[in-house]
């Protein structure tokens, strides 16, 4: 059976439960500010359940599912019933727009062989910075959005994360790669780019090249757009200089970029686990006060310079963490005393006429 565009929202929402691939249990949308109010009138007015829950506009819940709309403007939908809320209640009178189950007409080639890349670890203080290429086709596509396959942000606990992650390895065998900087190798490679964009180019560029190994015809690469495309282009070897590179905003809706998030994020949480357990003590996510915390009873334990094998000493957490314990940078030696600079690009000016 097939359904026109142009069909009604109701019959639309009808035809996309039994177009829906597998019966997810988990839903994300960003909402615009119009939608927001919407929502909320149907949420506070209806047969729902209202309850407390930080970070939130408004939270609700019905007895198979609960709807969280964040002060992001992101909506998180969960729960058996969630389908149906979105089937139902979402597309017709807040989206006003049937999404569930039309991605093949709304994307026609969002299935196509092609690779995509993210990283994890970025913006965290401990730990090292992971980046991970994932290659989709038709059929592996499919199996992981029965696995429901999603942005790694968008996972609920770390537990869940690594399952995901080991589970979708197995599925792709020699079908992705992973670069891992750790900490000594990454306050390294700073200290003589100071940038971390272009880190990351370097990094992008290299897991593009390994999973070219293993999938030499692959056409296309999609990133989220994080820095200059020509950055990558320029890192690429004789093998990558073929394949066409994306790079856009909200990558992680394509499946093959959820899916190296999930790896990615995976890889850096074994490595904070090994960290752990090396140490004998908490390394916490991020770069919060629990962490500086950490990173003050690291230095307690052993001494200054154990940031460089455990930390990314350019952020501002390591200025915090040594002055707490009245020491300076250039404690840490020439590695961890790198600060950024400003990287610009020029384009080069047409030459004149003599």
């Amino acid at each position: 059976m097939q359904l026109s565009r142009n069909d009604s929202c109701q019959d639309a929402g009808l035809s996309a439960t039994v177009l829906a691939m597998a019966n997810r249990t988990s839903y994300t949308f960003k909402l615009s500010a119009e939608q927001q109010v919407v929502l909320a009138g149907i949420l506070q007015t209806g047969n729902y359940r209202l309850y407390p829950m930080e970070h939130t506009k408004i939270a609700a819940s019905l007895p198979n599912c609960k709807i969280c709309l964040y002060k992001s403007g992101k909506l998180l939908v969960q729960g058996k019933g969630s389908e149906e809320f979105v089937t139902f209640v979402l597309e017709p009178i807040v989206l006003q727009e049937a999404q569930l189950g039309y991605e093949d007409v709304h994307e026609p080639d969002r299935d196509q062989p092609h690779m995509g890349i993210d990283e994890s670890g970025k913006g965290d203080f401990f730990g090292p910075l992971v980046t991970a290429s994932v290659y989709v086709d038709k059929t592996l596509a499919a199996k992981m959005r029965e696995m429901d396959v999603r942005d790694s942000k968008n996972i609920s606990s770390d537990k869940k994360a690594l399952e995901l992650s080991h589970a979708l390895k197995r599925l792709l065998g020699r079908r992705y790669s992973v670069v891992a900087m750790g900490p000594e190798s990454y306050n390294r490679l700073y200290s003589k780019m100071r940038n971390v964009n272009k880190m990351l180019s370097w990094a992008h560029a290299r897991v593009i090249e390994n999973l070219l190994d293993a999938v030499p015809d692959c056409p296309l690469a999609i990133s989220d757009q994080f820095g200059s495309k020509e950055q990558v282009e320029r890192a690429l070897m004789k093998k990558g200089r073929d394949i066409e590179l994306v790079q856009r905003h909200r990558a992680e809706s394509d499946i093959a970029v959820a899916a190296a998030s999930v790896i990615a994020r995976g890889e850096f949480l074994r490595a904070l686990l090994a960290l752990e357990k090396k140490y004998e003590q908490p390394f916490p996510k991020g770069a919060s006060a629990g962490t500086r915390k950490a990173a003050v009873d690291l230095i307690n334990a052993h001494d200054a310079t154990i940031l460089l094998k455990t930390a990314k000493c350019h952020f501002k957490t390591a200025d915090n963490v040594l002055t707490e314990l009245n020491l300076k940078r250039e404690v840490l030696g020439e590695l961890g005393t790198a600060t950024s600079k400003t990287t610009s690009f020029r384009r080069s000016k047409p030459k004149r006429d003599a």
